[in-house]
């Protein structure tokens, strides 16, 4: 909340409350079936879409994120409920301790390094959210009932719902959609078009359709404390539950979080964003609720609706706390229809447009990163679709510094009459015993490895070369370990060599890794007058200069 006071205006507020509702709105169905998949019961879902949603908003370093109980959490929490814990107590407490190491992570900064992720990565994950909360949402759409198995078991689904079409509950969902879709937006700034679309869905489902399916009771009451302090042989055994937990949140909040600044142009911090979600699971363990993370759907959503400052997570946490104290009544009647036509929006935004319309323009390794990790997204998983786009990212940039890096390898050779300064009459003017190889600013294993071959063809053309280091900037261990190989094809060669310019890094990193203990002595010189009279004496040359 820090950075509110003196900025925040009617206007932000009115936004703020907006993205709450309609997030918490969203979230009520979404929080009660992860609750029950988890193990922990439908209570717990909603218990943990409160603890995450305030305190992660509280302290967290995403302004627009909502958090609560998200896919990949809740799979993970039903593995621990079922195999690493023996009661739900024990399965708590590991919640518990990996909000304790999420909140570590963010304190030794780990976080930041999410920045890294490319932007082709980013669209390919956000466009493959779009196209999960569209396919998931049409069966809801005809009034069917949601499958398990993501958009495969959707899918399958489909054509049997479509059969069995509910007319109301399509019109429904047809007439959200099309609100969502064409209200002005000289409107949007009083009311967002996603609550307008909720408002007149769910009034023609309590006035004329009512047939169509709607959300239904909510569980009641107040969370209670329930954690139980676990024995000593139990927690040695729970660090790696609750690591995979940490972890699985931690990336999962953080590429929400690089969603949210796509949308809002906005910048998170990552640190504070651990943190955050870190007191949200240490709180969510405490009280029974199921752990949480950044959640991609309720975010846009919240955003789309106008929630621009961490006011609208904390509307949106304040407003699941009235549900569970007794206001869930004024929801029950809400058709699960009139939510599908909003998200089938939500979802269709959320998608890369802007990227996706030049995909005849980008580098062919782009846009195989980028539909990589959208299918990945889509089939698999966020996180599998995250670490594989990452992988291949890392590979397209690692063939594109090659390229530049093998760019600024200059070789060059050196008459004898104008480097030694021979008489032209004691030798060939032209011939070119010294060859200089000058390697110009970072080196590193993204071209090594090729570096022999380029450069091994002109180490066999001289009886002298010249390694010239004046200008290399920064020189990895993998470039430094074939630099020893390129001396060891100079001196297979029967090429003497002389290496110039070594200093700062690139001296530190060869001595390191005791390269240089096979130069001989006087061969590495300082400056380019130094190579030439080494020169001289390693050509035994009965030439003499000339005057």
């Amino acid at each position: 909340m820090r950075g509110l006071v003196g900025t925040y205006s009617f206007q932000a507020l009115r936004g703020d409350l907006f993205g709450g509702i309609t997030a918490m709105v969203v979230a009520l169905p979404v929080a009660l079936g992860f609750g029950v998949a988890s193990g922990l019961g439908a209570a717990a879902g909603l218990y943990g879409a409160i603890a995450a949603g305030f305190f992660a908003a509280l302290f967290g370093g995403t302004k627009s994120q909502i958090s609560g109980p998200t896919a990949p959490m809740t799979v993970a929490m039903a593995v621990i409920v079922t195999g690493y814990a023996s009661d739900i107590a024990e399965a708590l407490a590991i919640v518990v301790m990996a909000g304790c190491l999420q909140v570590l992570l963010g304190l030794s900064r780990i976080g930041r390094f999410v920045a890294y992720t490319p932007h082709v990565v980013i669209s390919g994950f956000m466009s493959g959210i779009g196209i999960i909360v569209v396919v998931i949402q049409l069966l809801p759409f005809v009034g069917g009932v949601s499958a398990a198995g993501g958009v495969l078991g959707a899918l399958g689904a489909l054509p049997g719902a479509v059969a069995d079409l509910n007319v109301s509950a399509f019109v429904i969902a047809a007439t959200t959609l099309a609100i969502a879709v064409l209200w002005p937006r000289r409107f949007a700034q009083y009311l967002p078009a996603p609550l307008v679309a909720l408002l007149a869905g769910t009034l023609l489902g309590v006035l004329w359709l009512t047939d169509a399916p709607v959300i239904g009771t909510v569980p009641t009451g107040l969370p209670a404390f329930r954690f139980e302090s676990p024995e000593w042989v139990f927690l040695a055994r729970a660090v790696e539950p609750a690591l995979i937990l940490a972890l699985l949140g931690s990336v999962d909040s953080l590429l929400v979080s690089l969603v949210a600044d796509s949308l809002t142009r906005t910048q998170h911090s990552p640190n504070r964003e651990l943190v955050g979600q870190g007191v949200g699971n240490i709180v969510a363990g405490l009280i029974g609720g199921v752990p949480g993370a950044g959640s991609p759907i309720l975010t846009v959503t919240n955003i789309r609706a106008g929630g621009r400052t961490p006011v609208s997570g904390v509307c949106y946490a304040v407003l699941m706390l009235g549900l569970v104290l007794g206001l869930g009544r004024f929801v029950e009647p809400i058709p699960h229809a009139a939510l599908a036509g909003i998200l089938v929006k939500i979802g269709w935004d959320i998608i890369d447009w802007r990227l996706l319309s030049r995909v005849h323009r980008l580098q062919r390794e782009h846009l195989v990163v980028m539909l990589t990790t959208l299918a990945l997204t889509v089939f698999v998983d966020l996180v599998t679709a995250v670490a594989v786009g990452l992988i291949a990212a890392g590979m397209a940039h690692a063939r594109q510094l090659e390229r530049l890096e093998l760019d600024s390898v200059v070789s060059v050779p050196f008459l004898d009459r104008e480097f030694l300064g021979l008489r032209t009459d004691s030798s060939d003017p032209y011939s070119a015993r010294v060859g200089l190889v000058a390697l110009k600013g970072s080196i590193t294993v993204a071209s090594s490895h090729k570096l022999v071959a380029v450069i091994a063809e002109d180490i066999k053309d001289h009886e002298v070369v010249i390694f010239d280091f004046t200008g290399t900037s920064y020189l990895d261990d993998s470039a430094a370990m074939v630099i020893e190989q390129l001396l060891e094809v100079a001196k297979r060669e029967s090429t003497s060599y002389i290496l110039m310019g070594l200093s700062g890094a690139v001296s530190h990193t060869l001595h390191a890794l005791n390269i240089l203990r096979q130069v001989p002595d006087g061969q590495i010189v300082e400056t380019l007058e130094e190579a030439r009279a080494v020169s001289y004496r390693l050509l035994s040359m009965d030439e003499t200069p000339a005057d």
